[in-house]
């Protein structure tokens, strides 16, 4: 399996806080649940937040191809009605792993 970390560091104002809050919910995860192959792969995905608005997406799959998928179709969607590009600057970074089992110390695939 495969994680990939996207942060988004705070302080955050909450209008950027909420124009994320609004991308992720009506745009991003129903079109990542839209795309039978990225669903199927999907393992979890979880949203953490801060006080300060900072926040970070953890995203698993069993494959780093479906990752990859899943950015490719943020990146290229259109925003919805109402979206403003100067609220929604993309994450300070993201991260890829390897998730690892502890139990035996290898790379769960």
């Amino acid at each position: 399996m495969y994680a990939q970390l996207t942060i988004f560091d705070g302080p955050r104002s909450p209008e950027l806080v909420a124009a994320t809050e609004r991308a992720g919910r009506d745009r991003i995860d129903p079109l990542l649940d839209a795309h039978p192959e990225v669903a199927e792969d999907m393992v979890a995905r979880y949203v953490l937040t801060q006080p300060d608005g900072g926040s970070a997406v953890l995203v698993i799959t069993n494959t780093e191809e479906s990752l990859d998928k899943a950015i490719h179709l943020i990146m290229t969607s259109e925003l919805l009605p109402g979206e403003d590009p100067a609220l929604l600057p993309g994450p300070s970074r993201a991260e890829r792993y390897l998730v690892q089992d502890l139990r035996h110390g290898a790379g769960v695939r």
